[in-house]
């Protein structure tokens, strides 16, 4: 598996603890940032590799002084509650329905991506769910709800594990599951896995942001958040892998509420 790039303090009282979606960690995004803006700061980072819902828990805890996710509607309920002290929009890219090359269901020839959940529902083809509670599973309880379905029995399978995990178990098991286009890119590609579903469509869109925790470590938090902003940050996220990210320069394209 793959290092991360975790940055432990000679100071503590530089540490920065990031709890971040697996998603993130999983396609080397802050592999590719966190070393500059340490050389830029000399603020060191911490890394956490959780589900989304995870990772705003930790920060709710204080247990992390930032939250890199993607699940705007937690995101508004941790706003709500307020123990959030700055939130920004750093990035987008889109989630795909991927799966085994065959396409038993034909999804490849839906007409959009609820009428491709109900062909794997109908005709029982293996899915393979996040089931932890991240970004990527809650979108695709809200994919399923939409489609009307309520997936369940020995065909809907779930990891409990991040988006890497659950794309090598999707490969294992020839089944279907719901990514993001970064970890797709990154994993389930060199799998052999297929991009099925692929098509622009404001339901697939996948928002990634930056929470900061109140009564943390404020400074060194603002200090990511701008580095990410900054011209340079936004810049290195556009350019990484070929363009897996798309910079939104802190403005949010899904509503945060």
């Amino acid at each position: 598996m793959r290092l991360l790039w975790v940055l432990l303090l000679l100071s503590p009282a530089l540490a920065l603890r990031l709890a971040t979606t697996t998603s993130v960690y999983d396609s080397g995004l802050l592999d590719d940032l966190l070393p500059l803006f340490t050389q830029r700061t000399g603020v060191r980072v911490e890394v956490l590799a959780v589900g989304t819902g995870q990772a705003l828990a930790i920060a709710k805890r204080k247990d992390a002084d930032a939250a890199l996710v993607h699940a705007p509607a937690l995101e508004a309920q941790a706003i709500r509650e307020g123990w959030v002290l700055e939130h920004a929009c750093l990035a987008k890219n889109a989630f795909l329905l991927v799966g085994p090359p065959q396409d038993p269901a034909r999804v490849r020839q839906a007409p959009d991506v609820l009428e491709a959940l109900r062909r794997i529902a109908r005709t029982q083809s293996p899915f393979v769910s996040r089931g932890d509670r991240s970004g990527t599973h809650l979108k695709e309880q809200e994919l399923w709800q939409k489609a009307g379905v309520r997936p369940g029995g020995a065909w809907y399978l779930e990891s409990g594990a991040g988006m890497g995990q659950t794309l090598r178990l999707a490969w294992e098991k020839g089944a279907y599951t719901l990514s993001d286009g970064a970890t797709y890119q990154t994993v389930g590609k060199k799998l052999g896995l297929e991009a099925l579903y692929t098509r622009e469509d404001p339901l697939l869109l996948n928002q990634y942001s930056l929470l900061l925790v109140k009564g943390a470590k404020e400074e060194e938090a603002r200090r990511l958040l701008d580095f990410l902003l900054s011209p340079e940050g936004q810049r290195r996220i556009g350019a990484f892998r070929g363009g897996l990210f798309q910079p939104l320069f802190g403005r949010c394209v899904l509503p945060v509420r």
